[in-house]
């Protein structure tokens, strides 16, 4: 049978999360991977722009929208 898990062990999990935390709201940056396309301008072909995004509140917005 599998562990069960209470919720003090969830909270103490997720307050074990790794990565940098932003300065102003003090969240931790949730890594994404922006996809955008774009076109060639020499040629008529559509290409992926593939980049990765730090997330957190603060610019959340701003990279979704």
């Amino acid at each position: 049978m599998a562990k069960q898990q209470t919720f003090a062990d969830k909270a103490a999990k997720a307050a074990l999360m790794k990565g940098s935390k932003c300065p102003t709201c003090g969240e931790i940056y949730q890594p994404i991977l922006m996809v955008s396309s774009e076109q060639n301008k020499t040629k008529a072909t559509w290409k992926f722009q593939e980049r990765r995004v730090q997330v957190c509140k603060c610019n959340e917005k701003q990279v979704y929208a």
